[in-house]
């Protein structure tokens, strides 16, 4: 079992942190518009198509490229070494700096460089090593590891910064940035013209011609490769690309992604060893040296051969997935645990070349809300890449309480009872009402900024039959899956999709057999119970006797539509899995496809504001049909909020395993629903609604929060 203690250490110091807060939270919220911005003009999903192919046949084709590169390198003077393992690496920069007779180096931005430890292996061997990244700089100043992939040090600001390059310098330095700049680059400046070795970072490598390219906005990427006698790129075989032509590519998106700019202001190309004058005066010329070294690691080779994670190779190190993270936004990259790489990226990239262990812990930092997926410049699904390690951690470190618990939840009749027995013994903390403000001790962090909704009295299943269904020219029959949070809590939820449907035509039917849809398990990893769960429900649902299968929860949507994956293919469960996730569909898809439209309400004014939740959005691609139907109902006003599609930090057990990043993020959520000025927040998940009207209930705010479900049927009189 993974002992997760001291990372919710690292993340409470992490929050604690009001610089880091402050100055890393403002990025990554005015980070998409900029990014969006910088891509006026430009085809993003093109171009991050493009970047896929370019990369992908570099990866299926890497022994090629790194044969093709070595050639077209050395026939221009360069040298390349490919080693087999970081041991490897870090013995050969031994007997490079010795031979050499290397004493100083500069460094520009190389995270490949960091996975061998190679500024430790200069220092041991009696090597100054400069790093002349301003961000690298200044953290090497603070002995720490960096927050960002792209800016390293952006945890800082310019007061602790001022203190750094005083204790550095041994003179006062103002809280200027163009003053802090200023000295940093008369710091450098001598340490760039004496230097014996320049060190670099690639940000693609050419096969066709051996060209080296690297992206900089401060200049010293050139220095470093231009000023030095000798000049040293270290990258891994993931940065191959087969030509000039496919490298365009990675530089449409790179720099737009990573700062949201349009170029950098440094692109620099080196191919092999070039001549220098070292004598004007006898117009004496030498080569520079030109070395590269090649990471080819068990690590990367293992990424290569799991087809499930191959994709990784199509990464450019943007950082994109990183800036739109919300639990990243908070946290920053020193919870990674890393001191190469950070984020969702990160998570990937630390199981296979820098720590199993800890990937293991940081994994479930990740809320699955999928917003990488939609920036990654090379097209990676980030979220599901996640949740596959977090399968594979589940199976070699179980952990007996998840387990324990998700056996229970996977037990129907067992979980329903239990259900049963907690809507009685939670009348001491009700008192009489339908929230939950205040629980014990032991479980008092699952109500942290928000309250909770009761467990409803008298679930869906035992009235069911009691609810009058009046259906005119009766178009056909729809299932309702309603999931534990409509079964179980939200009732009257459940009620007002049965009267929707009835209105249009369609009547509805409840399998008593329909257990929880098994996204706890499959989000925990637990795959296992969540097979079971499909199975249930498979045999319950039975999908061919209907026209649809109704859902009002898109998490319960997407795992339904998943069960296919969990059966072999041919097999009569995969079969009915099929039909099943064919037939399922969210109540606003539907309803929006089979309403007449009509702009029905009461008149009643109220100002309705929409929150997108992740997989609505994301997974299913529902986001316009909610808002147009509670457009075209008379009465509402609507309203867009800001960042409307921002993760509200439910994600199912999260908001338990993780209750103050969960409750950072929801404040943030809060906060703009405010900005908003609506009266009611509509939602489509049942998970959303709860976090969301326990955190404004919470904080004492008069805002309705319903289902769009129940407005629709409110202004239309049906309840």
């Amino acid at each position: 079992m993974v002992d997760t203690i001291s990372l919710k250490d690292e993340i409470k110091d992490a929050l604690d942190n009001a610089t880091l807060g402050r100055t890393l939270g403002n990025f990554c919220k005015t980070y998409p518009q900029r990014r969006l911005n910088s891509y006026k003009g430009v085809d993003f999903e093109q171009t991050q198509q493009a970047i896929k192919k370019v990369k992908s046949y570099a990866a299926d084709h890497v022994d090629e490229m790194i044969a093709e590169f070595k050639k077209n390198c050395e026939a221009r003077g360069g040298h390349v070494v490919v080693v087999k393992s970081k041991e490897e690496a870090a013995e050969w920069v031994k007997n490079f700096i010795k031979e050499k007779d290397i004493k100083t180096a500069v460094k520009s931005k190389s995270m490949c460089s960091e996975e061998i430890h190679f500024n430790k292996i200069l220092k041991d061997n009696g090597v100054e090593c400069q790093e002349t990244d301003l961000g690298e700089f200044i953290i090497s100043l603070e002995e720490n590891t960096p927050v960002h992939m792209v800016m390293p040090a952006l945890h800082l600001n310019k007061e602790q910064v001022a203190d750094l390059f005083s204790d550095y310098t041994k003179t006062d330095h103002a809280p200027v940035i163009s003053e802090e700049v200023r000295t940093a680059r008369k710091v450098m400046r001598d340490k760039f013209t004496h230097a014996d070795l320049g060190v670099s970072g690639a940000n693609v490598a050419v096969a066709e011609t051996g060209t080296v390219f690297t992206m900089t906005n401060e200049g010293n990427g050139r220095m470093v490769g231009t000023l030095p006698k000798d000049h040293l790129y270290i990258f891994g075989i993931e940065k191959f690309v087969k030509s000039i032509t496919d490298a365009r590519w990675i530089f449409k998106a790179l720099p737009r992604n990573g700062t949201a700019q349009r170029i950098t202001s440094y692109l620099s190309l080196y191919t092999g060893a070039c001549e220098v004058v070292t004598d004007k005066e006898n117009d004496t010329k030498e080569d520079k040296g030109f070395y590269c070294l090649i990471l080819d690691d068990p690590g990367r080779r293992e990424i290569l051969a799991e087809e499930e994670y191959r994709q990784i190779f199509n990464c450019i190190r943007c950082g994109a997935c990183l800036d739109v993270c919300p639990a990243f936004a908070l946290v920053g990259g020193h919870v990674y645990g890393s001191n190469v790489y950070t984020g969702g990226i990160g998570t990937l990239l630390t199981h296979f070349l820098i720590d199993e262990n800890r990937a293991n812990q940081i994994e479930s930092v990740c809320l699955q809300c999928g917003r990488c997926n939609e920036v990654c410049g090379g097209g990676l699904p980030i979220a599901q890449m996640i949740m596959g390690i977090r399968e594979e951690n589940v199976k070699k470190n179980p952990n007996p309480v998840k387990k324990f618990a998700l056996d229970a939840v996977t037990d129907r009749k067992l979980f329903h009872s239990l259900l049963r027995i907690a809507s009685i013994a939670q009348e001491p903390f009700t008192k009489g009402g339908t929230m939950i403000r205040h629980l014990p001790d032991f479980a008092a962090g699952m109500t942290g900024g928000k309250v909770l909704p009761s467990i409803a009295k008298v679930p869906l299943r035992d009235i069911f039959d009691e609810i009058d269904q009046k259906v005119e020219n009766q178009k056909g029959t729809v299932a309702l899956f309603a999931g534990c949070l409509l079964d179980f809590v939200y009732v009257d939820t459940a009620k007002s999709l049965i009267k929707n449907m009835n209105s249009i035509g369609y009547k509805v039917e409840f399998p008593m057999g329909q257990a929880c849809c098994g996204c706890p398990a499959s989000n925990m990893g637990d795959i296992e119970n969540a097979t079971k769960e499909a199975e249930i429900n498979i045999k319950a649902m039975d999908a061919e006797k209907y026209d649809y299968i109704l859902l009002a929860c898109p998490s319960c949507t997407h795992q339904l539509q998943s069960y296919k994956d969990f059966f072999e293919e041919g097999t009569e469960m995969h079969k009915r899995a099929v039909e099943l996730g064919s037939k399922c569909v969210d109540f606003c898809k539907l309803f929006h496809e089979k309403d007449t439209h009509e702009n029905h309400g009461d008149g009643k004014n109220v100002k309705v504001t929409y929150h997108d939740s992740c997989h609505l959005k994301r997974t299913l691609g529902v986001f316009e049909e909610p808002r147009d139907l509670l457009k075209a109902t008379e009465g509402v006003e609507f309203v867009e909020m800001e960042d409307s599609d921002n993760c509200c930090g439910f994600a199912g057990s999260y908001n338990v395993l993780y209750p103050d990043i969960s409750s950072k993020i929801l404040k943030n959520k809060i906060e703009n629903i405010k900005k908003s000025g609506a009266d009611v927040v509509a939602v489509d998940c049942p998970g959303c609604m709860m976090q969301i009207r326990g955190g404004l209930e919470a904080e004492g705010l008069d805002i309705k929060v319903k289902h769009t479900s129940e407005i629709i049927s409110e202004k239309r009189g049906l309840i």
